[in-house]
């Protein structure tokens, strides 16, 4: 009798015996073990999970790959299967990470660095470590997440020591900032907390994911737009980052609040105690559309510039004078309600409810464009495309300024929206048509972060 072995698995152990090959190669040794982390795309609920709200994302199949090897030398020897990253190694005990200069190697250190620092570890295991990575870098798709799990994955295992997904999650979440970016934790919950033939709705404060059964007649596409983004690499990201912070100083200075302790705009509805949409009116009566200056802001606070600048403002902000404050946070609070309307209708009616879900990725798409400015050009055309193409819905996923859009398509449409979405966008420019095989894709969702012993 024959046995069926999945396609991805087959995908999976080429890769692995492909890893355990260069790794013997590099080190003249076989790897002890294995480690994995996939990317993520989220589904619905941009830019908000750092600001206290639940998102709605899946892992995808594609991922992180790492052979591991502890050794006693007390060094960090990394090696990529793809060739043009550099070889690295570094003293256990004397890891620095270089914000001007986000290179790959410094995210694994921040996965590295990150478990040290929980498990109060004076200097880490020594490591020899190959990595192979099948999330597109700068795509939206948490490539530089995936590598900081695994990375924080492995050494929990190097050190012989074990952490629950929930602490590993938020771990490294945390251990991210080493490298400047100041993010919320969707895509290392989503990493770890992943669960194959399911998307989650991750919630915050306490961290915690809830299955969410997706439409059984569509399937997602992913399709990258070619623009690349690396969020560590400029300021984009950490401005959203700090003008939802001030905006959530400034509500809730208006109302009453300690404004001085608060943080995210989730807090200012958690501390009124009213819905989303009130959230949305408050917006509209306190804060003004035109932009604020640091004058304004300090004013309103009855704060300095000097104050401003080191209590609010993130290193690489300071240079930031004009604030969006009424857009960031109309955008934030809308789309927190999107997500509770998404998840709703999956609940309700998983399998006729295309064209509801559809409508709400539409909508998000738009407050991204419009209230975020986080889209760009060619991101907005690559959604237009999709619509066109028969997509039932379609939105920029990830930080934006680039990287993937992903779009529910009907199961019947999917051959046609395919052809449609290369001959349109992908064929007329020689540089996306030779990226086309990597950049156009449907996925589904796939399992979470784990550790593997045999090759």
């Amino acid at each position: 009798m024959s046995v069926h072995v999945p396609k991805l698995q087959v995908q999976l152990n080429e890769r692995l015996q492909k890893l355990k090959e260069i790794f013997l190669q590099k080190f003249g040794k076989a790897p002890q073990f294995y480690a994995y982390a996939p990317g993520r795309v989220n589904l619905i609920g941009e830019h908000i999970d750092y600001c206290g709200y639940a998102v709605l994302p899946m892992a995808i199949e594609q991922n992180i790959l790492a052979a591991v090897s502890v050794n006693e030398a007390q060094t960090i020897q990394l090696a990529n299967a793809n060739p043009q990253y550099n070889d690295y190694t570094v003293s256990a005990g004397d890891m620095k990470i270089d914000r001007a200069n986000p290179q790959w190697h410094y995210y694994f250190l921040c996965g590295v660095k990150g478990i040290q620092e929980h498990l109060g570890l004076a200097v880490p295991a020594g490591m020899q470590c190959v990595l192979d990575g099948t999330v597109p870098a700068s795509s939206g798709l948490s490539s530089s997440s995936a590598l900081v799990c695994c990375a924080g994955l492995l050494t929990v295992e190097a050190n012989r020591k074990t952490l629950s997904k929930v602490v590993l999650a938020e771990t490294c979440a945390r251990s991210e900032r080493y490298i400047g970016t100041e993010g919320g934790g969707m895509d290392q919950s989503i990493s770890f907390l992943a669960e194959e033939g399911t998307a989650k709705l991750i919630e915050f404060n306490p961290l915690r994911a809830t299955d969410v059964k997706l439409p059984d007649n569509a399937v997602f596409v992913i399709a990258n737009c070619c623009v690349e983004m690396n969020k560590a690499a400029t300021s984009h990201f950490n401005i959203r980052v700090v003008e939802c912070r001030i905006a959530t100083k400034l509500l809730a200075k208006s109302k009453g609040l300690d404004w001085t302790r608060l943080l995210k705009l989730g807090e200012v509805q958690t501390e009124l105690e009213v819905s989303l949409e009130e959230m949305v009116q408050i917006v509209e009566e306190v804060l003004h559309p035109e932009p604020y200056s640091k004058e304004e802001i300090c004013q309103h606070l009855g704060i300095t510039q000097d104050c401003l600048c080191s209590d609010i403002l993130t290193p690489n902000t300071q240079h930031v004078t004009q604030f969006r404050l009424y857009q960031r946070a109309k955008h934030v609070y809308s789309e927190a309600g999107r997500v509770l309307q998404f998840k709703g209708v999956c609940d309700r009616a998983p399998s006729g409810a295309i064209q509801e879900l559809g409508e709400l990725m539409q909508q998000s798409h738009a407050s991204c464009r419009d209230l975020y400015e986080c889209s760009c050009p060619e991101l907005d055309q690559l959604v237009d495309t999709c619509i066109r193409s028969g997509a039932a819905g379609s939105r920029l996923t990830g930080a934006g300024w680039g990287g993937c859009a992903v779009s529910m398509v009907p199961i019947e449409k999917l051959d046609s929206f395919l052809l449609k979405v290369r001959e349109s966008y992908y064929r007329p420019d020689a540089r996306r048509s030779a990226l086309e095989k990597q950049s156009l894709f449907v996925t589904k969702p796939g399992g979470g972060a784990s550790i593997l012993f045999e090759a």
